[in-house]
Formats: C-alpha cells, sequence, structure tokens
C-alpha cells in the first residue's frame, strides 16, 4: 500500500503523531502551510484560528507537491479548531477534491478542548466521502499517553 500523510501541526502535537504513522506504516510526510502562518501563541493563537475554522476559510497553501496518482491511500492529519479541521486541511482538501475522490482516505485529529467528532464529520462532508479510518486523540505529544503504539496500531489496521 502507498500511502501519504498530508498533515498541517502548529504547536507540534500533530507533526508527532504523523511521524509515528509514518514509520509504522512506511508512508510519505507532506507537511502543509498557509501562506500567512497563523499566531501560535497567546489569545491571538485562538482567536485568529478559531475564527478562520469557524468562518470556512481556505487560506492559501505554500507550494507544496503532490502527486496523488502515486498513492492508494492518503491519511489527513489535524488539529481541531473550534470543532473544524484547520483551515489549512480544507484548502489541501478543496485543492485535490478530484484525485481524493479514487482514494481511501482517513484521518487522525489532535485536540485539547473537544469537538473532534464535529471535525470529522465535517471532514468527510469535504471528502463527499466517509472515512475509511479515525484516530482522534488529546495532546499527544504533550500529554504522554501509554496507550499510542495501539491505538494507532488499531487506526492503521482498519485501513
Amino acid at each position: 500500500m502507498n500511502a501519504v500523510i498530508v498533515y498541517y501541526s502548529l504547536t507540534g502535537n500533530t507533526e508527532f503523531v504523523a511521524d509515528l504513522i509514518a514509520k509504522r506504516l512506511g508512508a510519505d510526510l507532506l507537511r502543509i502551510e498557509p501562506v500567512k502562518q497563523y499566531p501560535d501563541s497567546g489569545a491571538k493563537k485562538y482567536i485568529w484560528g478559531g475564527r478562520s475554522a469557524v468562518m470556512g476559510d481556505k487560506p492559501k497553501l505554500r507550494p507544496y507537491v503532490f502527486d496523488g496518482d502515486h498513492y492508494d491511500v492518503v491519511i489527513f492529519g489535524s488539529p481541531v479548531w473550534a470543532r473544524n479541521p484547520a483551515p489549512p486541511i480544507k484548502s489541501f482538501i478543496n485543492d485535490n477534491l478530484g484525485t481524493l475522490k479514487d482514494k481511501r482516505v482517513a484521518a487522525f485529529l489532535c485536540y485539547a478542548g473537544g469537538g473532534a467528532d464535529k471535525a470529522l464529520a465535517k471532514m468527510e462532508k469535504l471528502l463527499d466521502k466517509k472515512l475509511d479510518s479515525t484516530l482522534v486523540m488529546v495532546e499527544p505529544r504533550d500529554t504522554p499517553n501509554m496507550n499510542l503504539p495501539s491505538e494507532i496500531d488499531k487506526f492503521l489496521k482498519s485501513l
């Protein structure tokens, strides 16, 4: 199975999990970044990120290389912002929707304040299809979880 992990990480939690999954699966990593970065600390982090997520923003992304024909599976990794996947993930899905229609897709989400189930439902709506596998974690880099390896294995087995 050829897989790619497309992820956005503001604080490092999503990147932490993307790296773990990539090593276990032998998947490629594609970190996406908005042209205009979000604040990563203080009140502005929550105000700008939350507002952008709630308003359905799809920010312009920095250039990236994605050859969808090379992959059978696309795994998305995102933080949860105001019960939404992070806006850069929405941009990527929007920009590549035609290619993603024929792929198996999965997602893992990292959160601190809840709303992951709603964020997953919104991802499925954006993709116009059901996710093949999902994994939800509370700040996995910052809040160590002894069960994380088995949770990742379960997530990957359902692909």
